[in-house]
């Protein structure tokens, strides 16, 4: 069977590491054969497929590969019980289970593929199988459907924008050419909203209780291209695992994330140090967490808001903190607002902040985000200067009002 352009674009691609996503019926196992042979027609080589399990291993790709290899009269050997194929160039392909990962250690191998690589564990690629090509500088492709944000094959699809080792994909199951429109129309119909775009287009979807829905990293995520601002807006978050910090500039409206700063084990002094040093001659507008007018992660018994208004900062600080919700709220605002105007991006270098926006979630069954992946540290830095700029206006009735810089909202 030819192969589709979009196959086509995968096969030219030189890379050693391919990602690909791509919706059901994309072809994936049509074109995972084909790489698997491709690297196998070399003399000596050992080449590997490995799916989730064994047992999805030999029921996708076994009875194919042997029809295709035994079509080419490639074949020496066949053992159906290792489910391993000899050809008669001495080269060997094998298809294999991440299910039982520490059996694959131990080899050396000139090509591998993962096929539906996001529902395997990503210690048996990274503590395992990565390993395996080493010493002879194999290469390897990812396929399958994505599973979210927080999945790993997200992060190895970004991989492409760390190294040119790497090269990702991504096509919709009408682009491998395999389903009538009519079937796609109607799964359309059949599933829903989220569940059609992740199988059938093939993308990132939302997980269950994002906090920070509106961000969308094609939209939000821009390179800050203008000169180091005057007056730098800066929020803060007071933790000396990791001490967080957001850099923003300000036009009207429009906050850009250009910086941030993420240090461990760590305490206000440094983190005062280290902006400084980054950019001596900016006037710092400092938006810290309330809890710093009596917290003290240094030595000498000064308050952390003291440590920031001593370097000079001028420093906005709430007399306490706003309710989480408006505070999420503000930023939710800020990404995306009811006429669909974005005032809020952030700069590609600002990695731990594009993480949390994507991945923190809340707590099951409450409306608390979840502290335990370590995101909310810059989440927190981020909300406390989006908040206090561009706080959440509400109609607080008989309740009593907190202050914001010793004066109530109005």
């Amino acid at each position: 069977m030819a192969l589709r352009w979009a196959q086509q674009e995968i096969v030219d691609a030189t890379n050693r590491f391919k990602v690909v996503v791509a919706g059901r019926r994309f072809g994936k196992t049509h074109l995972a054969i084909r790489e698997l042979c491709k690297h196998a027609r070399h003399p000596d080589k050992t080449v590997w497929y490995v799916a989730p399990t064994y047992r999805q291993a030999k029921l996708i790709a076994w009875q194919k590969l042997k029809a295709k290899l035994l079509k080419l009269r490639w074949v020496a050997k066949i053992n159906e019980s290792e489910l391993t194929i000899v050809l008669k160039n001495g080269s060997t392909i094998a298809l294999k289970g991440a299910d039982n990962a520490d059996s694959l250690r131990g080899v050396g191998l000139d090509y591998l593929v993962l096929d539906e690589f996001a529902e395997m564990q990503k210690e048996a690629w990274a503590e395992v199988l990565r390993p395996t090509l080493a010493d002879r500088q194999g290469g390897a492709l990812f396929i399958g459907t994505p599973k979210g944000f927080s999945n790993w094959a997200h992060d190895m699809y970004l991989m492409e924008e760390k190294s040119k080792q790497w090269r990702s994909f991504q096509y919709t199951t009408i682009d491998g050419g395999n389903v009538p429109l009519e079937e796609i129309e109607a799964a359309r119909a059949d599933l829903d909203e989220r569940s059609f775009r992740q199988e059938f287009l093939a993308t990132f979807e939302e997980y269950a209780g994002r906090v920070y829905y509106a961000f969308d990293r094609k939209r939000h995520v821009q390179e800050y291209t203008s000169k180091t601002p005057h007056t730098i807006y800066l929020g803060c978050d007071f933790n000396i695992d990791p001490m967080s910090a957001v850099l923003f500039s300000r036009e009207g409206d429009v906050l850009h994330a250009f910086d941030e700063v993420r240090i461990f084990g760590s305490n206000t002094n440094e983190l005062v140090d280290e902006v400084t040093t980054r950019y001596p001659r900016a006037r710092i507008m400092a938006f810290p967490d309330p809890a710093g007018r009596q917290r003290k992660t240094s030595a000498g018994g000064v308050t952390d808001i003291r440590i920031l208004q001593n370097a000079g900062w001028i420093v906005k600080a709430n007399k306490a903190h706003t309710p989480i919700r408006d505070r999420i709220n503000a930023v939710n605002s800020r990404l995306v607002n009811d006429a669909g105007d974005i005032n809020l991006y952030v700069d590609p270098k600002c990695k731990h902040t594009i993480e949390g926006l994507e991945k923190q979630t809340y707590r099951e069954g409450t409306s608390q985000p979840d502290k335990q992946s370590g995101l909310d540290h810059m989440m927190d830095a981020l909300g406390y200067c989006v908040d206090g700029l561009f706080p959440i206006k509400r109609d607080y009735g008989d309740i009593e009002q907190p202050l914001r810089w010793g004066h109530k909202l109005g």
